[in-house]
């Protein structure tokens, strides 16, 4: 868990930008394999992309809907999962271990958990599993990134709560800064969250001032033309990053 939090403002600037371009700024300033660390493994789907990126801290829960002795041997697992959320600053994204996929037996995701999560400060879920009532999610302003929609919720309740939690082929460690939208999420790891959102910048302006602006300024050039300019510009995005973060970057 990192040990310094963004500023609620820093947090709204990275929600400014998709997944994708968050990522494209981490590679730069990590020291973890950005080729197979990081981001969700398995596929996901963002049941809500109008509401575009959610941002916030990891809350982990693991659960098993289909076994009902989970509610006679955790006959307080509701409260106990709600006052774990409320002990934790927000924004919090809520990242569900569903110990049954790829069946999928029942939700712990609708729209009564949904508004008490929301009041909790919690922004939305990556759910390993299903989830169900996505209208009545949506009007609560509450995201949701999962496996698939599912009718019920079965024996579900909150089995474990604040541990390591395997999402998507992804470990998550509670309090990691999560980035997510329709294509996937990614885990910052710790150390580099203090940096993320300067590369997350640095990089976005890098390809809008290279690569970008030499494709869009290609037209009436000759083939040839258009190949030496995208050529140049290039070589001047990999100048550009390896300048800042000693590194060549994507092209």
């Amino acid at each position: 868990m990192s040990t310094t939090r963004l500023t609620h403002s820093e947090i709204l600037e990275l929600r400014r930008w998709n997944t994708p371009t968050i990522y494209n700024g981490w590679e730069q300033i990590t020291a973890r394999d950005a080729g197979r660390d990081g981001v969700n493994i398995d596929e996901t789907t963002d049941f809500m992309p109008q509401m575009g990126a959610m941002v916030g801290y990891a809350v982990t829960v693991v659960i098993e809907p289909s076994n009902a002795v989970h509610k006679k041997r955790n006959p307080d697992g509701w409260a106990d999962y709600r006052k774990y959320l409320a002990s934790i600053p927000g924004p919090k994204i809520v990242c569900v271990q569903d110990l049954e996929k790829p069946r999928t037996f029942g939700s712990m995701w609708g729209e009564v958990n949904a508004n008490v999560a929301r009041a909790l400060g919690c922004v939305g879920a990556i759910v390993d599993g299903g989830i169900r009532d996505i209208d009545e999610m949506n009007y609560a302003g509450f995201k949701a990134l999962a496996r698939r929609l599912c009718v019920g919720h079965a024996h579900v309740v909150p089995i474990k709560c604040g541990g390591v939690v395997e999402v998507f082929g992804r470990k998550i460690e509670p309090g990691q800064l999560i980035h997510a939208d329709k294509h996937g999420f990614l885990a910052i790891p710790p150390e580099d969250e203090k940096n993320l959102l300067e590369a997350a910048r640095y990089m976005d302006s890098n390809e809008c001032k290279t690569l970008i602006a030499a494709a869009r300024e290609c037209a009436g050039l000759t083939t040839d033309q258009a190949l030496a300019k995208i050529e140049a510009a290039a070589k001047a995005f990999g100048d550009n990053t390896k300048a800042k973060f000693a590194r060549r970057g994507e092209f």
